[in-house]
């Protein structure tokens, strides 16, 4: 979907409004976007500069999660919830080099991602990847379709980066977040990620404005409080809720460190 790529489905419309999937592969340096994404991305940018950052370090946190929990933590089952076009160290790349019997299921809903779904489905001979095109608001329906591919009388990592800030109402997203955790046992994970105003991201508020009158799908940031409702019930692993970027940067560590602080919170809970 650059301008190098081929023509896609709902290409005629999609190059007229700006997508998130598609915006946040620019902000990673990739090349699957039109030319009104590089447009609101540049635009939000300038509004917040550190953008870029929050991008990158969501990515790094991903894959810093996904190789504690194949490691230390022996999670052989990941359910990757608003799976975005992929990009380098996807979660079923990192997990099954160090697991190489580690099964992957990702959903989306997007047309732009299930597109390039296809990206997403290479897997060692030992395990397996496979992709649910449902929306994160229909968690039974994901849960449905997961169990083709996982086991889910078995522990699973229920990933979540990035996606309940599209879930603009907070008791909606919370109960989307226990439906979940509620179907799958003791030593599950969530790993999760969320942009919020605090860490230094208050320029960020008029920055998300431009994009809900420019883009889709639309966002909203919440407190550290309001993210912590999300973990009710769950035993927060350390360093806690913190910055994304500040999250076990250190791969023997269970403290954050002083790296660069972006405005997207990050955290990995256990179900005891």
């Amino acid at each position: 979907m650059s301008e190098h790529s081929g023509q896609q489905p709902g290409d005629s419309a999609a190059r007229h409004i700006a997508h998130n999937a598609r915006v946040w592969n620019y902000w990673l340096g990739g090349k699957d976007h039109y030319e009104v994404d590089e447009q609101v991305g540049d635009q939000v940018t300038s509004m917040y500069p550190s953008i870029g950052d929050v991008a990158r370090a969501d990515r790094a946190f991903l894959g810093r999660a996904v190789t504690y929990l194949a490691g230390r933590a022996g999670i052989r089952q990941y359910l990757d919830i608003g799976t975005g076009l992929p990009t380098a160290q996807n979660t079923h790349e990192v997990a099954q080099r160090i697991a190489p019997d580690a099964r992957v299921v990702y959903v989306d809903n997007d047309p732009i991602v299930l597109t390039h779904a296809r990206a997403l489905l290479t897997s060692t001979d030992e395990g397996a990847t496979s992709y649910v095109d449902a929306d994160a608001r229909d968690p039974e329906a994901i849960l449905r379709a997961a169990s083709g591919t996982l086991d889910l009388g078995r522990p699973v990592a229920v990933m979540m980066l990035g996606i309940l800030n599209f879930v603009l109402d907070t008791a909606e997203a919370t109960s989307l977040v226990r439906h979940l955790m509620d179907a799958v046992p003791s030593g599950s994970h969530l790993v999760l990620t969320h942009p919020t105003l605090e860490l230094g991201g208050e320029g960020n508020e008029e920055a998300m404005r431009f994009w809900n009158e420019n883009a889709t799908p639309p966002i909203t940031a919440r407190s550290r409080a309001e993210v912590e409702g999300f973990l009710a019930g769950l035993e927060v692993l350390e360093p806690g809720l913190v910055s994304c970027a500040r999250w076990r940067t250190d791969a023997d560590a269970e403290l954050g460190d002083e790296g660069p602080l972006v405005a997207q919170f990050g955290v990995v809970a256990r179900k005891p």
